[in-house]
């Protein structure tokens, strides 16, 4: 096997461990869903399985993407960026960076609706930042219920009961940072956590 091959099998595992915590997925629930092992999924997803054709092609199947995004494989010739939007609870996220494992960015689309959701916070690993495009957006975090508007950011601890929505019914547009515990954004401006309000005095 040459060196270049090894060095494409080698990125596989961070970037279907990354792409399963993108989606939401643990372990159990892709065995389920692939027919592969859990016990196989995670030495894939380390490295201590070797890529195959017959444990990709289920995975592709069930992200719904091409086996070129799994193993990282550039378009030949095409200098064209394909970005694939996700939809999850009603929500697009437009995947904004290709590169496995460390900070993935999206961007991240909630659609306008007739009525105001009620929230439901949830909790999961990680550390996420979000900037504010368009409309106004409520952030729950923990006990604080917040509204940001255009041009203003927040980033805090996503093991803390969080919920994002429209604050106000209509369309809002804003762009995500997500990173695993230890990462984080630069721009801090509470030790605990909340919002950076920009521009602001």
């Amino acid at each position: 096997m040459d060196r270049e091959t090894e060095d494409v099998l080698d990125v596989v595992g961070p970037r279907l461990r990354a792409l399963r915590r993108e989606r939401g997925h643990t372990l159990a629930d892709l065995a389920v869903r692939t027919g592969v092992s859990e016990s196989t999924l995670s030495r894939l997803e380390s490295g201590q399985r070797r890529a195959t054709l017959e444990l990709l092609l289920p995975l592709a199947r069930t992200y719904d993407v091409p086996l070129d995004d799994l193993v990282g494989a550039p378009r030949t010739g095409d200098p064209r960026i394909h970005l694939k939007p996700i939809r999850r609870s009603g929500m697009t996220f437009v995947p904004l960076s290709r590169r496995p494992g460390g900070v993935q960015a999206f961007k991240m689309i909630i659609p306008a609706q007739p009525t105001l959701l009620e929230p439901t916070p949830q909790t999961h690993d990680g550390f996420e930042w979000l900037y504010v495009l368009n409309g106004h957006l409520r952030l729950v975090l923990g006990e604080r219920d917040l509204t940001l508007p255009p041009g203003e950011a927040a980033e805090f601890d996503t093991s803390l009961p969080h919920w994002l929505g429209s604050a106000d019914g209509g369309v809002v547009e804003l762009l995500i940072l997500f990173g695993s515990h230890g990462m984080r954004a630069h721009v801090r401006a509470d030790a605990e956590y909340s919002s950076h309000r920009k521009g602001r005095r």
